[in-house]
């Protein structure tokens, strides 16, 4: 593990050294949780809409994007090591290639709950309040830790396999169409055409429920398994997606 340790601990201090790179992908969730919450308000007026406050509904989706905004910050971070040539270094390290791919999936995680908190913190200030099945925070973290798993597999398998700045434009295309093709902005009951059916079979569907458990009424243990289930699925796929491309490398 001192590898895996020793490279997420550099990443983390990448924070500090160039906080450029991760002020943005944290401010772009806490602008998204005031924006939307607000110009958004009236939503809550449609027939149906499961919480009467906008907050309640949009705070959830906000974390889901910071969390993956902190994995996607390793791809980023990736990008800049294969330039320079800092990464073929490490690839001569007496160490694993899995070894190199958890070193930032710990950074990850660790700025992701970054993220999380702060989030929450803005949308708790907002008025955002936890409904009564207690899970509130629980299924925020667990979505978040989530998404950033995935982000995080699926930035550094472009990375690997680009090794330019194509790979982070794609990463946020991904991502943005990933996520904003789900019910984040509205309940699928209330949707029409393509977009409710795409929004019901996308599987981001899943772990947003989980991260609007504790916001929501009429989400239980059902969901919670379902997205568990889905992000344990979305995390293999996407870690063989890295691992392969990080294999790649040696071609």
């Amino acid at each position: 593990m001192s590898a895996s340790t020793g490279l997420a601990t550099r990443s983390l201090r990448n924070i500090r050294r160039l906080p450029s790179a991760f002020i943005p992908a944290l401010l772009m969730p806490v602008f998204q949780v005031v924006s939307f919450s607000g110009t958004y308000a009236g939503v809550t007026q449609m027939p149906g809409f499961p919480t009467d406050r906008s907050v309640n509904w949009y705070l959830p989706m906000a974390v889901t994007m910071g969390a993956s905004f902190a994995g996607l910050g390793t791809g980023f971070s990736m990008i800049r090591d294969l330039q320079t040539g800092f990464y073929d270094r490490l690839r001569m390290a007496p160490t694993t290639r899995r070894q190199l791919l958890l070193g930032p999936y710990l950074a990850a995680w660790a700025r992701a709950l970054i993220a999380v908190v702060l989030v929450t913190l803005v949308g708790l200030a907002l008025g955002a309040r936890p409904v009564g099945s207690g899970l509130g925070m629980f299924g925020l973290v667990l979505a978040g830790v989530g998404m950033a798993t995935i982000g995080t597999g699926w930035g550094l398998g472009l990375a690997y396999r680009f090794k330019d700045m194509r790979a982070a434009a794609i990463m946020q295309l991904t991502l943005f169409l990933g996520l904003f093709l789900t019910d984040a902005q509205t309940p699928i009951e209330v949707m029409q055409g393509w977009l409710q059916t795409v929004a019901r079979w996308n599987p981001l569907t899943r772990v947003l429920h989980v991260a609007r458990m504790g916001f929501i009424d009429g989400l239980g243990g059902r969901d919670l398994l379902i997205g568990t289930l889905v992000m344990a699925g979305l995390a293999g796929i996407t870690w063989m997606f890295a691992l392969s491309g990080l294999s790649s490398l040696d071609d």
